[in-house]
């Protein structure tokens, strides 16, 4: 799974085993090891980031600081995921 990157004990990543067509921008983010059912984040097309799912279970304040950091790293977020996938869709 492609690390984006990482905080404190949480991981930033793609899963890279994503469905055809490929979904909506987003990343996922688990304690210590990347999972297929971790929580989901869908990066729109303005940058803003879209809680899916926290099946993670991350703390409430710790998701907020997450989803802030993810926004402020956005553009990278995006480019990353066209490098990886070599394409583009928003969920919104």
């Amino acid at each position: 799974m492609p690390q984006i990157f990482r905080v404190g004990p949480y991981i930033i990543y793609f899963w890279s085993n994503e469905n055809e067509p490929i979904e909506p921008v987003h990343i996922h983010i688990a304690e210590s090891t990347p999972q297929a059912n971790a929580t989901k984040i869908w990066i729109t097309r303005t940058g803003k980031a879209l809680l899916c799912n926290n099946n993670s279970h991350i703390p409430p304040q710790t998701l907020r600081k997450l989803l802030r950091m993810i926004e402020a790293n956005s553009a990278d977020i995006i480019q990353k995921w066209y490098d990886y996938f070599g394409e583009i869709q928003y969920f919104c």
